[in-house]
């Protein structure tokens, strides 16, 4: 078994440098001297400078022969206007796709270039692309990254239809598909092949990611239970006893150590986080989905959840003091107008009864108001719950009330039922959310008892329960959690799952092999987070250019039920933007270092005026270089630069 799950290894370490350049096109913007996979110091930055201006010969005439930056900006607009009329012109021979993405390159182009959004963003990417073209470097204040440069090597492409998406000869830009020229069965049977040809594509990269539900991981899964429990002197029995499970939560590093190969700078991180009192845990169900040896490599995503990194456990330690300000990016303290209560839609609020969890999830965007996992005091103050339960009589408008937390499930049967019992006799409110990890890291918990207490509630159409949880990846779908959710799903209750876009679930195809075995087990996709702008959690985050990307060019080969969930962008202090929609966000500048620079426009957007926000997104390059030392294919997100 060992050597089977070798050649199947996902490697979690750097991998040597290799040669894959050698089979790109010549007009492709990676090229066999300009390489992803190169160490920093042995980048040839003058051969991607090279290559920008290659890219678009024109526009480096017109910043070169510009005496002065506004001179270079009237010269290029005056340059993408033109471009922009052209492809409406008769003798035009791009592809019609082509064409599109023309417009939105020039749309996109005009709005970085755009002097109100230099004034807002405080950068200026045209004065530095007219003094690279003026070779002025050194008045640079700062250093430009590659990652700048293979942004605007993509957008000169783009404007002049020279972007590769689709790899077309000239017979295909001005021709058409033959399918499309023929009729009846033979259409069918040409357009046929097509599909095959993508769905055998689409079954090629699923197959990378088994789930929890594949025959070989239960037994694995086995042999981590018996090891677990004889470590803990425990019985069979006392498995599916979710009481169990609390009391032998793993609160430090000496159980994973003798449990489960890991790496010795975990180890420190984790003793780290433990010494210096940042929320730490791990329930042994949970532990029991991470693979004993690191050679297995498909649980990436689960040590990840729990396991935290160096750079997290360094930031919070030296912000312990002053964490509630620090780590607060959704700015709930803005948000709260009562204690326990979070607010920013006219009909939905949330209630955090409960300010802990069964385990701790490294990226939770509340980790600043986790004290420890089971935090002994983690139960509101009887005065302070009933002033937040009474809160909703003076706000008849609220109708939805999402109960998180914390996790809500790990309180006591009848604490959970008298806040329900409260809550359902107030007749404005006609649907309560439970948002919970527990069909997760401790599905156990869904026993008879719990279950008579939501099945008690739930009661349309007067008023819905609804289950909302957070699996991230397939190797987080289980037998036991298929269980669970059936339980649930039996009482009419939905479940509902909230993925976080990492870079732990984020390769070709691996969300959408997610939302598959979601719904194999009876959870239906909700939103698909982007992951947010927190500094210690950095390591964790992917570009909006990918959760993009993965939507068009991966979610939308599944059909409709399996692709529920819509992308989203939590905006701090305002709330959800959708980022399907042009219109509520719009790409306006790109930093020296590669960094783009979002305006996203608040859910109220042509209800009410409120002022958007500036989002410093990371750099594709740098998203792209994890994604190589990981050992994937970088040519297989080839057309993430176009995605805005």
């Amino acid at each position: 078994m060992e050597s089977t799950t070798k050649k199947k290894r996902y490697s979690m370490k750097k991998v040597p440098q290799i040669k894959w350049l050698s089979t790109v096109l010549l007009d492709d913007v990676f090229t066999d001297e300009v390489s992803l996979f190169k160490p920093h110091f042995e980048v040839n930055y003058e051969a991607y400078v090279q290559r920008l201006w290659d890219s678009n010969p024109d526009i480096y005439q017109l910043l070169k022969s510009a005496d002065s930056l506004e001179v270079a900006r009237d010269a290029l607009y005056g340059y993408l206007d033109k471009a922009e009329r052209k492809v409406f012109e008769i003798g035009n021979d791009l592809h019609i796709l082509e064409k599109a993405t023309v417009r939105e390159c020039i749309r996109v182009f005009r709005s970085i270039i755009g002097p109100v959004n230099e004034y807002r963003t405080g950068s200026s990417a045209l004065d530095t692309l007219w003094k690279l073209a003026q070779d002025r470097q050194a008045e640079l204040k700062e250093k430009i990254s590659v990652g700048f440069l293979l942004e605007f090597i993509a957008l000169f492409r783009g404007v002049i239809g020279k972007s590769n998406i689709y790899r077309e000869d000239i017979q295909e830009k001005k021709g058409i598909p033959e399918f499309l020229k023929m009729k009846g069965r033979e259409a069918a049977l040409a357009r046929m092949e097509i599909l095959d040809e993508l769905g055998s594509s689409v079954n090629k990269y699923l197959k990378k990611y088994p789930s929890g539900l594949d025959e070989e991981v239960i037994g694995w899964r086995a042999e981590n239970r018996t090891r677990i429990l004889r470590y803990f002197n425990a019985k069979p029995e006392d498995w599916n006893n979710y009481k169990w499970h609390l009391q032998h939560i793993i609160k430090d590093s000496q159980p994973l150590k003798d449990l489960i190969e890991i790496p010795n700078e975990q180890i420190e991180a984790v003793n780290k986080a433990v010494k210096n009192k940042i929320a730490f845990g791990i329930t042994p169900y949970y532990l029991s989905l991470i693979d004993s040896k690191l050679s297995i490599g498909y649980d990436h995503a689960v040590r990840a959840q729990v396991i935290p990194p160096k750079e997290y456990v360094d930031i919070m330690a030296e912000h312990r003091g002053d964490r509630g300000t620090a780590f607060d990016f959704m700015g709930e303290h803005d948000t709260s107008p009562i204690d326990l209560i979070t607010r920013r839609y006219p009909i939905i609020a949330i209630l955090k009864p409960f300010n802990t969890c069964s385990q701790i999830c490294v990226y939770c965007q509340r980790n600043w108001e986790i004290e420890r996992v089971l935090e002994p005091k983690a139960m509101a103050s009887k005065k302070d719950l009933e002033a937040a339960l009474n809160w909703f009589d003076e706000h008849k408008s609220i109708g939805d009330v999402l109960i998180t937390g914390g996790d809500p499930l790990i309180m006591s049967d009848a604490k959970f039922d008298s806040i329900l019992d409260i809550l359902s006799k107030k007749k404005h409110i006609y649907r309560i959310r439970i948002g919970t990890r527990t069909p997760v890291v401790l599905p156990m918990r869904f026993t008879d008892a719990y279950l008579k207490i939501l099945e008690k509630y739930h009661n349309p159409p007067r008023l819905e329960i609804a289950i909302v949880t957070h699996f991230e990846h397939s190797y987080e779908v289980t037998p036991e959690a298929f269980e669970a959710v059936q339980k649930i799903r039996k009482l009419g209750i939905s479940c509902y799952n909230q993925e976080v876009f990492t870079v732990e679930n984020s390769r070709r195809f691996e969300t959408t092999k997610l939302r598959r075995d979601l719904k194999s087990i009876g959870v239906d996709p909700y939103y698909t987070f982007n992951m947010k702008g927190k500094e210690e959690t950095k390591r964790y985050m992917v570009p909006i250019a990918r959760i993009l990307q993965e939507r068009k060019e991966e979610a939308r080969l599944l059909p409709g039920l399996d692709r529920t969930d819509e992308a989203v962008f939590n905006v701090p202090k305002l709330g959800k933007n959708h980022l399907r929609s042009w219109q509520d966000h719009r790409l306006v500048m790109i930093l020296p270092d590669g960094s783009r620079v979002y305006e996203f426009h608040p859910w109220e957007k042509n209800i009410k005026a409120i002022p958007p926000y500036n989002y410093v997104d990371v750099p594709i390059y740098d998203y792209l270089e994890e994604l190589a030392a990981r050992g994937e294919n970088i040519r297989d997100y080839r057309t993430i630069w176009y995605y805005y």
